[in-house]
C-alpha cells in the first residue's frame, strides 16, 4: 500500500506555492519603537540648536552680506543695501589694485606665519613629549611647567609679551642689551619689520604647550616593551623615534596638525592685542586684515567677500589634506 503525501498532491502543491507568493508578496512589519526612543535627539537638540545660532545663522549671514553694498550708509537698515552680485568678490581678487593687492600680501605673510608657528610648535612639543615620557625624577615638575603657558589666560599672556616686547622698558631689551652687553640701538619689536618675528615667538609660546599636551598623552599608549625590545636589537634613540614614535602617533599627528593649522591661519588675539588696530605692515595677518577691511572702512560687504575667500580657502586645505591621509592609510 503506497501512501501520498501533501507534497505529491497537485491541489495541495498549489495551495502551498500560493500561500508562500501571499507570504512573499506581504509587506514587512514595521518595528515598534522602543521605549525612550526620543531621548538621545532630545540630548542632543540644545547643542544643534545653538549651534544653529552662533555658527550656521551668522555663517549664513555674511555670505548674504557678500553679495551686498553694506557700508556706513546702509548699516542702520541691512535690508536696504543694494544687491552687487560678485562685484565684491572681483575687488577682493583683482591684486592689480589696492584692496586686492593687499589682501593677497596679508595671506602670504599669513602663510609664512602659519608655517613657522605650527613647524615650530610640533618639533618643540615633540621634542619635550619625548624627552619627558620615561620617568625622572622631577618629570611631573617640567611637564606643569611646560603648560603653563596653556594654562594662562591668552589676553593676560599676550598682554605680558606686549610690555616685554616695549623699546625702552621692555624686558627683552633690558636682557639683551643691559644684562648681555649687546652694543647698538634697541630695535622696535612691535613695529616695521621686527614685528612679524614678535608675533611668530609670541604664537609658538602660546600653542606648543598644546602640541606638547597632546603628543604627550598620545605617547602613554605606546607600550614601553616595544621600546625596550627595540633597544635589545641594538635601535638607537633616533632609530626608535622615526621606526616607533612617529608611525605610533599618526593618528593623533594627523587630527593635531590639522587643528593647529586652522588655529594659527585663523589667529586673530594675537595681532589685535599685540599691535591695536594700527597693525604693522609685517605683522597683517588675514583675520586682523579682513577686520580691518570691515570695521576701519565700514565696508562690511567687502569684509565679508574676503571672509568668505578664507573659509573657501581652509575647506578646500581640510578636504586635501584629509584625502591624503585617508590614502596613505589605506595604503598602510
Amino acid at each position: 500500500m503506497s501512501t501520498t503525501t501533501s507534497a505529491d498532491n497537485p491541489r495541495d502543491a498549489r495551495i502551498i506555492a500560493g500561500r508562500e507568493t501571499v507570504a512573499a508578496a506581504a509587506p514587512p512589519k514595521r518595528r515598534k519603537r522602543q521605549k525612550g526612543w526620543w531621548l538621545p535627539l532630545a540630548l542632543l537638540a540644545p547643542a544643534i540648536i545653538f549651534e544653529i545660532i552662533i555658527h550656521v545663522i551668522p555663517m549664513l549671514t555674511g555670505i548674504w552680506i557678500s553679495f551686498v553694498q553694506l557700508t556706513k550708509f546702509y548699516i542702520a537698515n541691512w535690508s536696504a543695501a543694494p544687491f552687487v552680485g560678485f562685484k565684491n568678490y572681483a575687488i577682493a581678487l583683482d591684486f592689480n589694485q589696492a584692496i586686492g593687492a593687499g589682501l593677497l600680501r596679508s595671506f602670504a605673510i599669513t602663510c609664512a606665519f602659519t608655517l613657522l608657528v605650527v613647524g615650530i610648535s610640533w618639533s618643540l612639543g615633540m621634542a619635550a613629549a619625548v624627552a619627558l615620557q620615561r620617568r625622572f625624577w622631577g618629570r611631573g615638575f617640567f611637564r606643569t611647567l611646560f603648560l603653563v603657558p596653556y594654562a594662562l589666560p591668552m589676553y593676560a599672556g599676550i598682554i605680558a609679551w606686549k610690555f616685554m616686547l616695549q623699546k625702552d622698558t621692555g624686558a627683552v631689551n633690558h636682557f639683551l642689551y643691559d644684562n648681555l652687553g649687546i652694543s647698538g640701538d634697541k630695535p622696535f619689536w612691535l613695529i616695521g619689520g621686527n614685528a612679524f618675528w614678535s608675533i611668530v615667538i609670541v604664537a609658538i609660546w602660546r600653542l606648543w604647550p598644546f602640541a606638547f599636551l597632546m603628543l604627550m598623552a598620545g605617547l602613554q599608549s605606546i607600550p614601553e616593551e616595544v621600546y625596550e625590545a627595540s633597544a635589545v636589537d641594538g635601535a638607537k634613540p633616533l632609530r626608535q623615534w622615526a621606526a616607533i614614535t612617529l608611525p605610533m602617533l599618526r593618528p593623533v599627528n594627523t587630527v593635531l596638525l590639522l587643528v593647529m593649522f586652522l588655529w594659527t591661519f585663523n589667529d586673530f588675539n594675537t595681532p589685535f592685542v599685540l599691535f591695536g588696530n594700527a597693525q604693522p605692515a609685517a605683522g597683517d595677518l588675514i583675520s586682523f586684515h579682513i577686520y580691518n577691511a570691515s570695521f576701519l572702512t565700514w565696508n562690511f560687504g567687502s569684509g565679508a567677500a574676503m571672509s568668505v575667500l578664507l573659509l573657501i580657502f581652509l575647506l578646500i586645505v581640510t578636504g586635501i589634506y584629509l584625502l591624503v591621509i585617508n590614502r596613505r592609510s589605506r595604503r598602510a
